[in-house]
């Protein structure tokens, strides 16, 4: 073969392994920035568990704390019409609701729920908070490791000229809104 051949065919053989290697990180970026947007996703999914979770759980143990209370109101009004109670009719059947509403007190309490349910309620309540908190920050941890890894990729060199050739720019990490060191807080 003569030399000019063997040059042809270095050059081409220069500008395959130069166009595979461009390929082949254009596709990098591409999947590092598809799993950063991946990763904002589950942050979203993670924050509109939070925001449909918590209220519902909130609503749930206010609304048995509440039960619990009225059952032991009930007690108390009985207790009460029994002791101004005049008569003996008058008597027997404040004396009758006071039964009921003991009865009812006592299945609820003892019965079914040995401890204080609402006390188990509110333990519950701090669970699934704590749990929902630790997932949107394990989120947007898992966001800032993709985040890191798509921005080094795109400003290494030389890949960071094919990056600024086809648009590929940097994403911001998450970081923590002002005044969100504050603690929030739960009301019932």
């Amino acid at each position: 073969m003569k030399k000019k051949t063997w040059i042809i065919l270095a050059v081409v053989a220069v500008v395959l392994l130069l166009v595979i290697s461009l390929v082949s990180s254009y596709n990098r970026f591409v999947d590092l920035q598809t799993n950063t947007e991946t990763k904002t996703a589950a942050i979203q999914v993670q924050l509109q568990r939070r925001a449909d979770l918590i209220p519902n759980f909130v609503a749930t143990v206010k609304g048995y704390s509440e039960y619990e209370q009225s059952t032991l109101q009930a007690v108390v009004d009985a207790r009460a019409a029994v002791s101004a109670a005049n008569g003996a009719a008058e008597q027997a059947a404040a004396s009758e609701r006071l039964d009921g509403a003991i009865r009812v007190w006592v299945n609820a309490v003892t019965e079914a729920y040995p401890d204080l349910k609402a006390n188990q309620q509110y333990i519950a309540l701090q669970d699934e908070l704590a749990g929902t908190e630790n997932r949107v920050a394990q989120a947007r941890n898992d966001y800032n490791e993709a985040a890191q890894a798509y921005n080094k990729a795109i400003r290494r060199f030389p890949a960071n000229l094919l990056a600024g050739l086809f648009g590929f720019e940097r994403v911001a990490t998450f970081e923590a809104e002002p005044g969100t060191e504050q603690v929030p807080t739960v009301s019932f």
